[in-house]
């Protein structure tokens, strides 16, 4: 697969930090960077440390993506299944359960809607 458009690109990153901003407050600053097919996603929390979270790759649509998890004892990415089940998923529901990982909140894995 190549690499996604320009605009697929900047709408990534405007939805991953709007997502961010609003139900990851303690983090300071969302980094997107792309390399070929991928697209790295790190955090910074507002002391300036750098938490790497994970690794979506691009499969040719901009809502659905591939989902890897950074793997620290490792320092690399492993490909996962998201909290669905699936091992691709919108790229708000990647950077969830990579944050609920990482900053221990397993409540990002409870789907949004109430249950009867």
């Amino acid at each position: 697969m190549k690499a996604p458009p320009r605009s697929t690109k900047e709408s990534l990153a405007s939805r991953l930090r709007s997502h961010a901003k609003t139900r990851w407050s303690e983090l300071g600053h969302l980094d997107v960077r792309f390399r070929a097919n991928f697209a790295y996603v790190d955090a910074q929390h507002h002391d300036g440390s750098v938490l790497k979270l994970c690794r979506l790759r691009y499969g040719g649509s901009a809502s659905i993506w591939g989902f890897a998890i950074y793997r620290a004892s490792h320092d690399d990415y492993e490909d996962a299944v998201l909290p669905s089940g699936m091992p691709v998923g919108s790229p708000e529901e990647a950077l969830d359960c990579a944050c609920g990982l990482y900053l221990s909140d397993p409540t990002a894995w409870l789907p949004n809607t109430p249950t009867n």
